[in-house]
C-alpha cells in the first residue's frame, strides 16, 4: 500500500536523517550526488569544495531535486521525500555560522557552503504485503 505523506509528515522524516540525494542536469545527463545535509527552517544547508560541481552549479541560484529515503526490508515498509528548489552559495556574512553545522561525511575540503531553499515537498511511505 502507498501512502502519499502530508508536508508536516515529510518535514518531520526529512530532520529524522542526515544523508540525502541531489539531482541535477549536467552536459545533458541527469546527475545524482549524495551529500550530507542539516535542516535549518526550509533550508537545507550542505557544504562542498570550491573547486566541485556542486559549487559551479550553485554560482548562480539553479533548480535541483533533493531526496532522502529510507527502508527496512524485513517489515516491507520505506519511505521517500522528494523536494525541488534552489541551490545557491551561502553568503559571506553567514558562511561562519554555517559550516560548523554541517559535517561531511567525505571529509577535509569540503569549505564551501551551500543552501537549498525548499520550494516544493513531496512524499509517500509503502508498507508491502507481509510474505
Amino acid at each position: 500500500m502507498i501512502i502519499e505523506l502530508s508536508e508536516q509528515e515529510c518535514y518531520d522524516l526529512l530532520t529524522a536523517t542526515t544523508v540525502g540525494r541531489i539531482g541535477f542536469v549536467h552536459d545533458a545527463r541527469v546527475l545524482i550526488l549524495p551529500v550530507n545535509f542539516v535542516v535549518s527552517g526550509r533550508d537545507l544547508l550542505l557544504r562542498t569544495t570550491a573547486d566541485g560541481l556542486l559549487s559551479t552549479l550553485s554560482e548562480a541560484p539553479s533548480e535541483v531535486a533533493f531526496e532522502v529515503d529510507s527502508h527496512v526490508p524485513l517489515s516491507r515498509t520505506a519511505w521517500s521525500v522528494l523536494m525541488h528548489g534552489r541551490l545557491s552559495r551561502v553568503d559571506e556574512g553567514d558562511a561562519a555560522a554555517v559550516l560548523p553545522r554541517v559535517s561531511p561525511w567525505a571529509g577535509a575540503g569540503m569549505d564551501l557552503p551551500l543552501r537549498f531553499r525548499i520550494e516544493r515537498m513531496t512524499g509517500r511511505t509503502v508498507h508491502g504485503d507481509q510474505a
